[in-house]
């Protein structure tokens, strides 16, 4: 099948599926919509995207982050939300990691202790964050109980809990992340 015709059913199957009340995003990048004239267009995400590494077992918390993350103007990234049917999730999960300006570990008393996908995406988190710049954050690392931070990570990054106060840790995560944003903004425009 030629390249054309390959775009074409593409353009197809994105139409019909607009028209039949499907959402179409493309992760990080933004969406696909019908305009007022009925006309499929492209709407890039101008949020910032956000990706939330967690144990199973504080699903539930991790959820209620990602409900005040969006609310605060972030595209967080969580698996349960994003991942497909039938996708391969360790690339995606990868790729989502890649494509995100910031990478909250969250970390328990479970955490800590359990071995899994958890830990093998901190590890490629921290990887990625020794190719950046030292000024900029990229990994926080978020307490969701009074739990102890492995030493790499605890050495190197100041975390933010939120607990026993959620409301204040959020605002405080909230804050750093939205002055960082800022920063990174100022600077570009300074370099161009």
């Amino acid at each position: 099948m030629s390249k054309n015709i390959r775009s074409k059913v593409l353009l197809q199957l994105i139409d019909r599926n607009l028209r039949e009340g499907a959402t179409i995003e493309i992760d990080g990048l933004g969406n696909f919509q019908l305009d007022q004239a009925g006309n499929v267009v492209f709407q890039a995400s101008n949020r910032i995207q956000v990706f939330l590494a967690y144990a199973e077992e504080d699903r539930p918390v991790v959820r209620k982050l990602y409900a005040a993350l969006q609310q605060a103007g972030f595209e967080p990234w969580m698996d349960q939300e994003k991942l497909l049917p039938g996708q391969n999730w360790s690339r995606a999960i990868d790729r989502a990691i890649d494509l995100s300006r910031f990478f909250l570990g969250c970390f328990s008393q479970r955490s800590v202790v359990k071995r899994g996908y958890f830990q093998s995406e901190l590890r490629y988190a921290l990887d990625l964050a020794a190719r950046i710049p030292d000024e900029q954050i990229f990994m926080i690392p978020v307490r969701l109980n009074a739990c102890e931070l492995p030493r790499k990570i605890a050495s190197k990054v100041q975390y933010v809990d939120l607990f026993p106060d959620w409301d204040q840790g959020v605002a405080a995560l909230v804050e750093a992340m939205w002055h960082q944003v800022i920063d990174r903004n100022k600077k570009l425009k300074l370099t161009s």
